[in-house]
This record gives structure tokens, sequence and C-alpha cells, in this order.
């Protein structure tokens, strides 16, 4: 008798049962390029750690794209398992009862150990809720940093070992850069974040009321304030000069600093990545530029990128294996590795000592700056921005800001502009949510 046939048959049954018994775990994301890949290969990683659960990550769009597609699907009874929501977003998904559900809680009823504590706490405390609960979980967190070409300082004449510690530098700087026949002296990514969010915590100043929307969201908008409105028109008279020049909204200026375009940029951390995979120029990270005259700048930025929210409706085998994802994330190894990769904050304190215990920060200069601006003592107006429609709110903020630029609007009459603008949508949200 022919044993073979009958053996392979079982060998595939046997496959078909194993694959039948994987519980797969969708998760929808916003990363591309050199991130995508960072996600891509966490996932791998996961899968090939253990056999009972396969997470699955798709590219829903940019972040306002992925959230909404998200909300749709979770009406319809299609959610993801798993949601990558940017900071702006945080507020709403707060507000939004019986959508999700807490990290803290999936933890905790998988039987791991969850510690809040363990995560830095400017990071821990912009996604925890105020009765301590931890709402979702920390993943791509960032900030706002400075990045320059150090072979175009040197062609301009500029040190290019000594980054422009102050505003009067960096446009100093870049006169010489355009002198120097520089196309482009100086762009800015994520301009509502760099400029207005991140410039207000850095200098101490308030950017919005009620500890910028943190102690209640009856918070109201307070970018128009002499400091605000004196850059703001500085940046509009180096938009003049063909000093600074505007490349677009949310990102999308960063290609031109790693093309050797543009010679200095502000903003994320998480774009250093790509810096270091694309760059073809000697370049360097710096902390972000002050004015010297405001008393107690710099102060410390505050937190970018996104986290993790866990969509509600799902089984209880399902939110296992999301709560053993998490648990591989959290590790320490795992973190350290991902923050020197991609340029996003370590997340723990441990992942930050095993990184400088390794020597990372010592062998690539300007790689702990977003550590550094992050880990200090924060005050009311620096521990984070968290208002309500603040999606809808940045981009009244590009809508202005780009009138700014182009020289229809004074700083101003813009921020004035977003003032009232977005006040309006804060009040709509506050009467949406009000209890």
């Amino acid at each position: 008798m022919n044993f073979k046939p009958l053996a392979i048959a079982a060998a595939i049954a046997a496959t078909c049962v194993s694959a039948q018994a994987q519980t797969e775990i969708q998760w929808w994301h916003s990363m591309t390029a050199v991130n995508n890949e960072w996600v891509t290969d966490l996932a791998k990683q996961f899968n090939e750690s253990q056999k009972e659960y396969k997470v699955v990550p798709t590219f829903k769009g940019v972040y306002d794209e992925s959230m909404t597609a998200a909300i749709a699907a979770f009406r319809s009874g299609n959610a993801p398992h798993i949601l990558q929501v940017f900071e702006v977003g945080t507020a709403t998904m707060m507000a939004s009862q019986g959508a999700t559900v807490p990290v803290g809680k999936i933890m905790t009823d998988a039987g791991l150990n969850f510690d809040p504590k363990a995560y830095i706490p400017a990071v821990a405390g912009y996604y925890t809720a105020p009765n301590g609960q931890m709402l979702s979980f920390p993943f791509n967190s960032s900030t706002t940093i400075f990045y320059y070409n150090k072979d175009a300082f040197k062609k301009a004449g500029l040190n290019p070992d000594v980054a422009p510690k102050t505003w009067p530098e960096v446009f100093e700087a870049a006169k010489k850069l355009k002198a120097s026949g520089h196309s482009c002296p100086m762009t800015l990514a994520w301009q509502g974040w760099t400029q207005l969010e991140s410039f207000s915590t850095w200098h101490n100043v308030e950017f919005a009321t009620k500890a910028n929307g943190l102690g209640g969201m009856d918070a109201r908008m307070k970018v128009n304030s002499p400091l605000h409105v004196k850059h703001i028109d500085n940046l509009g008279k180096a938009a003049a000069a063909g000093e600074f020049v505007y490349k677009g909204r949310a990102s999308t200026a960063q290609a031109s600093f790693t093309s050797g375009e543009c010679a200095m940029i502000q903003t994320s951390s998480g774009f250093y990545g790509d810096v270091a995979k694309n760059a073809k120029f000697a370049y360097a990270l710096a902390p972000l530029p002050y004015y010297p005259d405001v008393k107690g700048a710099p102060q410390n930025t505050v937190i970018g990128g996104a986290s993790l929210w866990v969509m509600a409706g799902k089984k209880p085998a399902e939110y296992k294996g999301v709560a053993a994802f998490f648990d591989f994330l959290s590790q320490t190894k795992v973190q350290a590795a991902s923050h020197q990769r991609t340029g996003y904050l370590p997340i723990t304190m441990a992942a930050y000592d095993l990184t400088n215990k390794s020597g990372f920060y010592e062998k690539n200069p300007g790689t702990d700056v977003a550590v550094q601006q992050m880990i200090r003592t924060v005050t009311d107006n620096s521990r984070g921005i968290r208002l309500g429609n603040y999606v809808q709110i940045r981009t009244i903020e590009d809508e202005e800001l780009e009138q700014v630029w182009s020289g229809k609007k004074s700083g101003k009459d813009a921020l004035d502009s977003i003032v009232k603008r977005g006040d309006e949508l804060l009040v709509r949200f506050e009467r949406a949510n009000k209890k």
C-alpha cells in the first residue's frame, strides 16, 4: 500500500487547520516610504515570533484620511482592530464613546503587565484620561526638531558644525544661503505644528486657554499674541525675500530637504530615517531656534506623531492578539531599535537608556535632540495640546498662514482669523460633547 498520498493529504490538512486557527489582527496606518517599511517589518517580526496571531498592516492614506475611513468602517461594522491616529485626533477619539476600548483594559484583560509609568511622562500623559486610564498605545511619538545641510552652510561661509540657536541667527543664515546662490535657504513642514504649536510651548506661551485644552473642552485659541504676530510677520518677510520658501502642507516640504534643494527645515524627529537613508550630503540635527528676548525660552516641545487605538466590537480572542502585539512593541529592545531606525521618540526611559549605553547617540550626533527637548520640566503652557475638532483647525491654520507667505495677509490678520475661525469649531465641539 502507498502511504505517501495519505501523508501528503494529512500534512495539507494540518496546515489548513493551523492557518484557520491563526487569529488575524487588522492594523490600519498612515506610514509612507521608509516608515512604511518599518511598520511592515514590525508586523513581520511579531508574526514570526509566535504562531497564534497574524498582524496585517494596511496603509489607509494620510492621517486624516485613515481616521475618517476608520470611523466610517466602525459605523458599518468593518473597523480594523488597531487604528493609528495622529495626536491632533486625540480629543476626537476620546470623545467617541463606545467606538474604542482603552489600551489599559485590553492589556489587563489579557493578563499582561502594562505600566504607564514606564513611558516618558510627556508621552503617557498625553494619551491618558483625567481618571488616570491610558486610552491608546504610544507608537510613533515625535517632536519638532531642526535639520540643516552642512555642505550648504559651508558653501555659504557659515560654520557647518554650529547650528543657529536663535531665530535671528536662522534668518541671518537664510540671508547668507540666499546670497551664496541657494534657491531655497529655509522651508517648513507641518507649519501649524512647527510654527504655532511647538513654537508656543518652546517659548512657554499660551497656545489655547485651559492649559491648551488639557484642562477642559471650553478652551479657546490664543495664537494671536504679540510674540506670535512678530514671528509670523518675520517669516512673511523672509518669504517675500526668497529666504523662506513654502513647499506645501503636511510633510510635503521634507522631500525638498533630502534632495538638497532646501538647506534648512523644521519638521518631525521621525523624518530622521528618511534623511539618514536618502540624503546625499552632510547634515545635522539640532534643537529648535527661539527668540532670546523671551523670558523662559526655550522651554520644551510637545508630542507629535501618533498612537494606536483599539476599536470596539471585536471578539475576546482578537483582543488577546492585540494585547500580545502591544506587549511585543513594548519590549525594550524593540522600542530602542525603532527609535534608532526612525528618529521617533524611544517612548520608554528603558529604551532611551539602552540606546544611550549602546553608544548610538555618540555615533550619530543630534539623534538625542528630540528626547532632550521632551524630558524637561513642563508647565501648563507646555504639557501638550488637546483640542476638539483640531483636524479642521489645522486646515484653517494652513489656509491662513498660506495667505501670509503669499503676501496677501499680515501676520496679525491671519492669526486673528485663526483664532476666530478656530474658536467657532471649539464651541461647536464643546456643545456636541457636553454631558
